[in-house]
């Protein structure tokens, strides 16, 4: 009896395994599955005339200067020729605002300070309180180390004209591939991220937006009382609620218009950050309003994408299990085979993140060695096992009612990278 229990566990196990292998297997690859479907996921035309205006907030927390001021100098250096920049800080974090006052002083019409008094502190509550005091038509977020591409805004401006958005998600790209043993994976997980699987999830209806590089029309925001000031996933739950009430969201990629920033500089800090957005979803998931959408499909599709950081937990608590059981287990040859039935989309993955590397280097202009793709292979199971790490502890902590900031620093890593790609504006 004990061994039929627990050969249906091993299957149960590694059949939970493959589904969710699967799934990262078919949205990894959406935007390349035929040449009409790839050319959905790029902006459209550009429009020779500005519709709207754009009001940018930049959220900062304990940042360096010379970090604020390289985002700032390339949110002004904008070929477009209608926004302003309210830079958002803590009335807690005096280094802080004194670093954005001084910033603004320099480009007084068009740059403003917000100061969020609120006792308890985090991103949602400081870009609330920098809301109320945007007056353009569009608003836009760029987090304190985001590097924007020159010509973003008219881009972005030409797709809410031609595509009738509410919402324009445009595209994040980690690029300092070469600083640490998990830099390059990280930087790949972003890009196909924003390549490939939130395209996926534009057209199907439903998608958890980014929290960085996303625009959204002011009078919207307003009317659904701008972002979730208790939650880790505050772009995550805007994009549930948005779905939600049926807005056009427009999920738009473009290699020269991607938003440029740098992984996190040491492996607490990306187990921090990690932890901070499994906790967000699994917010989320608690708070239920993915259950209003209009189709039982989209309930579905929202209820998979949300449960992804359980999956992700358990994933973290069973594979040493499922190692052991499949190799030194003495099962039928059968619950053998289904044990390593996950190691097929696995491997699946892994040779198409080799491809997607290639892209990576072309798209960007890096120089990707021999040696980058050898360690893209490596350290793969290593850093599943990172972001596995960090999906349990973001359970334990939801679990036990933890729901603090822990906020990402930032070193500005990713300067030199773009600074070499001749797009760092100068102040």
């Amino acid at each position: 009896m004990f061994a039929v229990l627990i050969s249906g566990l091993v299957v149960f196990i590694a059949l939970a395994l493959f589904a969710v292998a699967s799934s990262t297997l078919y949205l990894n690859t959406y935007a390349w599955w035929d040449p009409k479907t790839q050319e959905r996921t790029f902006y459209g035309g550009l429009l020779q005339q500005e519709r709207f205006s754009f009001s940018l907030i930049m959220p900062c927390r304990h940042e360096e200067e010379p970090v604020m001021r390289a985002t700032l100098a390339a949110l002004l250096s904008q070929s477009h020729g209608q926004l302003e920049v309210i830079i958002s800080v803590g009335h807690d974090d005096p280094d802080t605002v004194t670093i954005a006052q001084r910033l603004a002083a320099e480009q007084p019409d068009r740059v403003r300070v917000s100061v969020d008094e609120s006792t308890v502190k985090n991103k949602p509550r400081q870009l609330n309180t920098a809301l109320a005091m945007c007056r353009n038509d569009i608003v836009g977020v760029f987090d304190a180390e985001s590097i924007a591409a020159p010509d973003l805004l008219r881009n972005i401006d030409s797709c809410f004209v031609g595509r009738n958005a509410d919402v324009v998600q445009g595209a994040v790209q980690l690029i300092n591939y070469k600083d640490t043993w998990y830099s390059l994976r990280n930087c790949m997980e972003y890009f196909t991220w924003f390549r490939s699987r939130l395209h996926a999830h534009a057209d199907r209806g439903f998608i958890p937006l980014g929290g960085n590089t996303v625009f959204i029309k002011r009078d919207l925001l307003l009317e659904v009382d701008g972002w979730d000031a208790g939650c880790l996933a505050e772009d995550c739950d805007l994009g549930v609620r948005l779905s939600t009430l049926g807005r056009e969201i427009v999920v738009a990629y473009s290699p020269h218009l991607v938003t440029r920033e740098e992984t996190p500089d040491s492996i607490k800090n990306l187990v921090r950050q990690r932890t901070r957005w499994s906790l967000g979803f699994m917010q989320v998931l608690a708070k239920g309003d993915w259950k209003q959408l209009p189709t039982r499909r989209r309930r579905a599709l929202a209820w998979w994408t949300l449960m992804q950081q359980h999956f992700m937990a358990f994933a973290g608590a069973v594979i040493p299990i499922a190692i052991v059981a499949a190799v030194w287990g003495d099962f039928p040859l059968a619950i053998t085979l289904v044990a390593f039935l996950p190691l097929i989309p696995t491997v699946a993955t892994i040779a198409l993140d080799v491809c997607m590397l290639h892209e990576f280097g072309r798209d960007h202009n890096f120089h990707v060695s021999i040696y980058d793709y050898f360690r893209l292979i490596v350290s793969t199971p290593f850093y599943q096992l990172v972001l596995a790490f960090a999906a349990v502890r973001a359970l334990v902590k939801f679990q036990t009612g933890d729901f603090r900031w822990e906020k990402t620093s930032h070193s500005g890593a990713h300067l030199s990278y773009v600074q070499q790609s001749g797009q760092l504006a100068q102040a």
